[in-house]
């Protein structure tokens, strides 16, 4: 009977370590997770500001286009103007 306490007791034991040890890897993975999120959630905020910015140079370069085609007519009537004198 002694054996057989002292036998259970050891097996208490090992599963209260293998308890221990599991939710020790269940924390780090925890942790893990978190700082992952964290990572994700700091890629997304750069994602859009970097989306932001391009945005704001297609609108420049739509503006500088629009800028140079009024330029090129201009230029044209005048040569058109001049060639017709």
């Amino acid at each position: 009977m002694q054996a057989d306490i002292a036998s259970l007791k050891s097996q208490v034991s090992k599963l209260q370590s293998d308890v221990d040890a599991a939710k020790a890897s269940a924390d780090a993975a925890g942790r893990s997770a978190s700082a992952a999120q964290s990572a994700a959630n700091q890629a997304s905020q750069a994602a859009s500001g970097a989306q932001s910015t391009a945005n704001q140079a297609l609108s420049a370069a739509q503006a500088a286009q629009s800028s140079v085609d009024s330029t090129n007519e201009k230029i044209d009537r005048m040569f058109k103007k001049s060639v017709s004198k």
